[in-house]
This record gives C-alpha cells, structure tokens and sequence, in this order.
C-alpha cells in the first residue's frame, strides 16, 4: 500500500507536474516517437504533429521526449530524432493540457545555463506543463564527441543541476560550481518558469542514491523490464523520501498491446499483453503506489492511432488526468 503523503506546496496545482502526478494514483504518457517502428532504427515522423494533438485530446497526461543526439549503431536506436527542448517548443504549439517532459536531457553533455534558458523558455510557451527530467545518459561513445569525461558524469550532474536550480529560482542568483560558471549575482536569467519553479524529475538514476534524488528532485522515472520487481523497487524509493512528501515513482517501459483483449501477460523486456492483462496489472501498481506509467511504441505491433484509441476508451476513466484548475 502506498503510504498518505502530500505534493510540496509549490507544486500542488503545478498544471504540468500535478497532471502526471497525484498521490495514490496512476496516470499514462507516452515515449515519442508517437508510432510504431518495430523493424526500424527510426521512426518516420509521419502525422506526429496530429498524433500529439491525439494523445493531448484522448486526456493522456504526459508526452515524454528523449534526448538522442547521435546515432549510435551498437545501442540501434535513434529516439524521437529530434531534439527534446526544440521538439517540446514545437509541441506548446499543437497541445493544449497535456505534459511535455524530458527523459531525459542528458545533462553532463549540455552547458546547464543554456538548459535553464531553453527549459524555462519552453515552460513558459506551454503555460506551466513543462516537466524537467534529466539523466547522464547511457551510451559512453557520445562522452569523447563532446570532450566530456564519463567516468564524472554523476558529480558533474549535481553541480550542474545546482546551476540550474539556481538560475531558474533565483533572482539575481549567486551560485559557485565546481565544473561550470560561476553566478555573482550581476546577471539575471529571463525568462522564469511560470511557476516557483520546474519540476525536476531524475530519469534512470542518474548515478545518484535513492537518498540523493528524493532529497534534491521532485521524483523518479526508471526503466523496468520485470514488474514482479515493482514491490521491492518502491519500498526501497519510500524509505529515502521525506516523510509525509508526496516524492513519486513512475517508470517507462516498451509495450505491445495485443488485439486480444484478454491475451495474458507475457514474460520479456516488452510489457506485452492484452488490455485486460493490463488493466489488472495497473490495477495492482497503483495499489502498490506507482504514481506514472511512459509507454514506448517501439516494438508495438499495431498502429499507434489504434493503441492510443483502445487505451482511451478501455484504460482512461479508471487512471484520469486532469490538469488543476479545468473542468472535469
């Protein structure tokens, strides 16, 4: 059972984070490229402006875009193609209530003030829907491209997140760093986020502690491949959050929605199922307290429309989204 616990104030009727996110419930997003690839390297970005507005009016509560920018023939996938903060500006101008969030920005390879420029320029072209999530990334050959080292990327992840932070919440910030700038409070970043601030979420693990994340972010999205790991998963993400703060796990996944509606649930790195399997599934996950679920298209069999279809008919009115403040 998940246990009670309440969003940090300022994030309480954040239009982005608290759509995506609300204690003891579950929500759905999807991974871009919104189709399906499953022979491919790469998605052809057929119709994806149509297919966002789809997501967005089906009530879906998020779009996740990564950050990809090589391809790399030994990893074989190339994401959404196009770059997460251009590709999100773009999309503020298609969606209208659902959530564009980063999974995630690879932060030791982007100088972290021009992060803040460009996530608070987006947040505010989407009116507060902009969800922040960062990772170190996962392919070490895209280190010695941008002249970084691998082996620091953790420590270099918090200094530059503590630049950020800084320079997106702070007026006339001053803040010293290790391995980036130093702020002396003679400059001011414009814009701000709309709100306090932006939400911050830790993609993967980013090399940090349970402990570190729930003390310095505003939540996790993992990658699993075993739900029968969930249980164990959020025991350990719940001991290292602060008491009585809402700190919420979600996790992404490749999934295959089979046409049988009431084809079981099949073992492998793909969530593969029909949508009573996964109803059940769902079910049960946001009993145990996962707050967020991103589904990938790559590996599904079927058209997107149609998935994203069966999944708003079938899924939605037991795992809402609602953006604080509309009508429901």
């Amino acid at each position: 059972m998940a246990t009670s616990s309440t969003h940090p104030p300022e994030l309480a009727q954040h239009a982005g984070y608290a759509r995506v996110f609300q204690p003891g419930h579950l929500t759905f997003g999807f991974i871009a490229p919104l189709e399906s690839y499953p022979n491919t390297v790469g998605p052809t970005l057929a119709d994806h402006a149509d297919m966002a507005r789809k997501v967005d009016e089906a009530g879906f509560s998020a779009i996740w875009l990564r950050d990809v920018p090589f391809y790399d023939p030994n990893f074989g996938d190339v994401g959404q193609i196009l770059d997460p903060l251009a590709y999100a500006g773009f999309l503020a101008a298609v969606t209208r209530r659902v959530a564009i969030g980063t999974a995630g920005i690879v932060l030791p390879l982007r100088d972290p003030l021009i992060v803040a420029k460009q996530a608070a320029t987006v947040d505010q072209l989407l009116g507060g829907r902009f969800l922040m999530g960062l990772a170190t990334g996962d392919r070490p050959v895209e280190y010695p491209a941008f002249g970084m080292d691998f082996d620091n990327r953790a420590e270099r992840f918090r200094d530059a997140l503590g630049i950020i932070r800084a320079a997106t919440e702070q007026h006339w910030p001053v803040h010293a760093s290790r391995y980036y700038g130093e702020l002396t409070g003679g400059l001011e970043l414009v814009p701000k986020p709309v709100a306090a601030r932006l939400p911050t979420l830790v993609i993967g693990h980013a090399g940090q502690t349970n402990e570190w994340t729930a003390q310095n972010t505003d939540g996790i999205i993992s990658y699993i491949a075993n739900p029968q790991r969930i249980p164990a998963i959020l025991d350990q993400w719940r001991a290292a959050c602060p008491p009585g703060v809402f700190k919420p796990y979600g996790y992404g996944t490749m999934f295959d929605l089979d046409r049988d509606p009431n084809a079981p649930l099949q073992p492998g790195r793909v969530l593969r199922a029909g949508r009573n399997a996964l109803r059940e599934l769902w079910l049960r996950q946001q009993e145990q307290g996962v707050s967020h679920v991103a589904l990938h298209f790559k590996p599904q069999r079927r058209p997107a429309a149609e998935v994203i279809d069966e999944l708003g008919e079938h899924m939605l009115p037991l795992f809402p989204s609602h953006t604080p403040g509309e009508n429901t």
